[in-house]
């Protein structure tokens, strides 16, 4: 069951899937039509799902679920996984590598090799300050208020001297 990622509750769980590239915007409004009709049939042992998503800076969807009604199951989670690799061929892009950092540089969002962005932490080109995107937030208000945030208070604060 669809509804506006606004509307679901703050303890609703979230998956984060980073694009390893900007979507043009043809393409946001086509996956915006294919997201609207897989969650719209999203269900967990027949039961509806209530989940919204919100797309980020043309390179981030997010898939928000509210487990007060019903809880994701292992063959919900594989449908929405088996969905998002569809998207994956698609558009030839990359969503599901979580060895990938985006951050960051004044309003453009970079994306780098984990390791990259070790290195670039090693040469001084990014800081305990710059915004990365945290995308082990686990819920709806761990995304409203940890996903953007500087370096030095998320995973990424490791690399950072």
């Amino acid at each position: 069951m669809l509804v506006d990622f606004k509307n679901l509750p703050e303890e609703s769980r979230v998956w984060i899937y980073q694009a390893n590239r900007t979507f043009t915007d043809d393409e946001i409004s086509e996956i915006e039509d294919k997201l609207n009709i897989f969650i719209d049939n999203w269900t967990a042992h027949g039961s509806d799902l209530q989940s919204g998503y919100t797309i980020k800076y043309k390179r981030f969807i997010v898939i928000g679920l509210n487990q007060n009604l019903n809880k994701a199951t292992g063959c919900s989670i594989d449908a929405s996984v088996h969905f998002i690799q569809q998207l994956e061929n698609d558009y030839n892009v990359d969503l599901m590598d979580k060895m990938n950092v985006s951050y960051k540089q004044g309003e453009y969002v970079a994306y780098k090799s984990l390791s990259d962005f070790r290195q670039m932490a090693k040469d001084r080109a990014v800081s305990k300050n710059t915004i990365v995107f945290n995308n082990l937030v686990a819920n709806k208000a761990e995304f409203e208020e940890h996903w953007e945030v500087p370096a030095s208070e998320s995973w990424h604060s490791r690399f950072i001297k």
